[in-house]
């Protein structure tokens, strides 16, 4: 075996996220974006004592796994929604097996209850958030704005066409599509994110699930007079246009467009953060209600993308709090807390509750929606939890986390520990690193009392997993 050879074979064996295996000359090889089942063509990208790696070349016969019918255009194009061809069914008991499988490999021969996984209330159309970003679907191709192709980092497609990406509305394709006919009219070019030329860079659009406010961002370079454009001209006309989609009736899945933002963005990596926003139209904020409070939700904050799933989240995750730790007249420490969904959650029952978030903009939101909801017994701190913690003088009686998809820093999670309180509740958007962080909190004589998952990304290779970890 050596790299650039070509085998076919049957998926035997698979591994969150996406990684199918089978043995080759007594060796495992690992063929990402398979199905076990599938009997795929692959050749050898990659080779290592005793393991190696495949690159997919086609897939020869079907897994039955593959139940569904693919209803979005782009797929297996956008490297986006990779279940679909699998039914919504099919997708719950595969995420299931597959992060009960983490969890039991993380902690041979323990005894702990399996919750089962809770199915999304909707499984198309559900995002309340999206970044799209401009580009060129080919090398000198014309002007695109979708997601990124799979298997790219500079190809783009433009899933907003008619009938296309399902896990968004139709308004929210009007609102691209508009987008990208306006500057392809007036020859706007997009940032070349390799040369770093040009001025489109993305699009951010968020709704409200239960208001219909649209908050939409368009980000972009400063280079607009290098070459020869009237930046104000154009945001305005822009403006102008975007506002008669909802003027005309173009919306017809209820949207209404609370604020339009300009921001500029001159950082040389690709991501979206802003050296300077502007508000070109009404507000900077859109409003969310969950559980009953108000939520009001910046363009750089964090909120979960999938509005009706979140409500299942926090429900389950507030039965398991209720249940294992009783948080009545304690304090309560939300780490990773975003705009303090969780925190303001667990306010009532509460004597009081700190939030931790490094993002300063959702600690100013955490700490005015705290008093939109009338609600006196919260602090948020703007701070990475590894050092922000040292500085508060309460000490918790519980805590929840709920950490990026890394999972927690190795010595943030000490420190944490070494609080020693009675429960944790772990709150994880990616189950390999709350593996990996059971592990270690096991050694520090904690036990994964019980754990569940939560599908808050139909459609998708993604699932949350919520763990009530207790003292031993």
């Amino acid at each position: 075996m050596k790299k650039g050879d070509i085998y076919e074979g049957k998926i035997t064996d698979f591994d969150f996220p996406n990684k199918g295996s089978l043995i080759i000359e007594d060796r495992k090889v690992t063929v990402k974006d398979t199905l076990p089942g599938q009997k795929v063509r692959f050749s050898i990208s990659k080779k290592k004592s005793g393991m190696a790696e495949g690159r997919l070349l086609s897939v020869l016969e079907k897994s039955e796994l593959e139940d569904g019918v693919p209803f979005c255009q782009y797929f297996g194009v956008c490297g986006g929604c990779a279940y679909q061809n699998l039914s919504y069914d099919t997708q719950l008991r595969f995420k299931e097996q597959m992060v009960k499988k983490l969890i039991d490999k993380a902690l041979p021969d323990y005894e702990y209850e399996w919750d089962g996984i809770i199915a999304s209330p909707i499984d198309r159309a559900y995002r309340n958030k999206m970044e799209f970003t401009f580009g060129d679907e080919y090398k000198d191709g014309p002007l695109a704005l979708g997601l990124h192709k799979k298997g790219s980092f500079h190809d783009i497609v433009s899933v907003c066409r008619e009938n296309g990406c399902a896990i968004i509305n139709s308004d929210w394709r009007k609102i691209v599509q508009y987008t990208l006919s306006f500057f392809a009219e007036k020859g706007v070019s997009y940032y070349h994110r390799m040369k770093h030329e040009g001025i489109l860079r993305n699009l951010v659009v968020r709704q409200s699930a239960s208001t219909g406010e649209f908050l939409i961002n368009l980000v972009t370079s400063t280079q607009w007079s290098e070459y020869g454009f009237n930046r104000e001209g154009i945001l305005n006309e822009y403006k102008e246009g975007l506002l008669a989609l909802e003027r005309t009736g173009e919306f017809s899945e209820g949207g209404i467009i609370a604020g339009i933002l300009y921001t500029e963005n001159d950082t040389l990596g690709d991501v979206v953060q802003s050296d300077r926003t502007v508000c070109l139209y009404g507000q900077d904020y859109i409003t969310e209600e969950l559980l009953g409070l108000k939520f009001k939700i910046s363009p750089f904050s964090f909120f979960q993308t999938n509005t009706k799933g979140c409500e299942v989240l926090y429900k389950k995750a507030r039965e398991y709090i209720n249940e294992g730790c009783e948080p009545l007249g304690k304090t309560v420490f939300d780490l990773y807390s975003g705009t303090g969904t969780i925190a303001q959650m667990m306010a009532p029952a509460s004597k009081k509750v700190i939030g931790i978030e490094i993002v300063e903009e959702a600690v100013e939101a955490a700490k005015e929606n705290a008093k939109l909801n009338g609600l006196t017994n919260c602090e948020f701190i703007a701070g990475d939890v590894l050092k922000a913690i040292d500085i508060v003088e309460d000490k918790p009686d519980l805590i929840i986390v709920d950490p990026p998809r890394d999972g927690i820093n190795p010595k943030a999670l000490d420190k944490i520990l070494g609080f020693g309180v009675g429960q944790i509740v772990y709150i994880s958007c990616k189950p390999t690193s709350l593996a990996r962080d059971l592990q270690i909190i096991k050694e520090r004589g904690y036990r994964l009392m019980k754990a569940c998952c939560v599908d808050q990304f139909p459609q998708t290779r993604n699932i949350e997993t919520i763990a009530l970890i207790s003292r031993i």
